[in-house]
């Protein structure tokens, strides 16, 4: 017996990556990833798209690229967390754009929470109206 694979409307992926639908759509125009659709062109989105998705997030939020970098890095299919680079220098990655101090890479991972927490505060109170 073969098992189907787990398929999402976008409402619930975005709740899943706990994003906007309007942020699962324009990151799909972006990072150019075909969707399946129903005869109705409703969307629906498997196991491997929640990853990229998440990919995505994790590089975009969590560790400060850029769209274009993001998009690079995706291309390189190099592991991300392995490097401390510098947000505005994430479109090239070379040596000179790694962070030399500790302190400076702790103060960027600090940021970037605060930035999530208040991301996720916002989506609470919008919530609420």
């Amino acid at each position: 017996m073969k098992m189907q694979k787990r398929k999402f409307r976008i409402g619930e992926l975005a709740h899943k990556l706990e994003l906007e639908k309007f942020v699962v759509r324009f990151w799909e125009k972006e990072f150019n990833i075909k969707t399946k659709r129903s005869q109705g062109s409703q969307r629906f989105y498997d196991e491997n798209d929640l990853k990229k998705f998440e990919s995505i997030k994790r590089l975009l939020y969590e560790e400060g690229f850029t769209i274009l970098g993001a998009k690079k890095k995706l291309k390189e299919k190099i592991p991300s967390k392995s490097e401390s680079i510098i947000a505005s220098q994430k479109t090239t990655m070379d040596e000179s754009t790694k962070i030399n101090t500790k302190t400076e890479h702790e103060k960027i991972e600090h940021l970037s929470q605060q930035i999530i927490d208040l991301k996720d505060k916002l989506r609470k109170l919008r919530e609420m109206l």
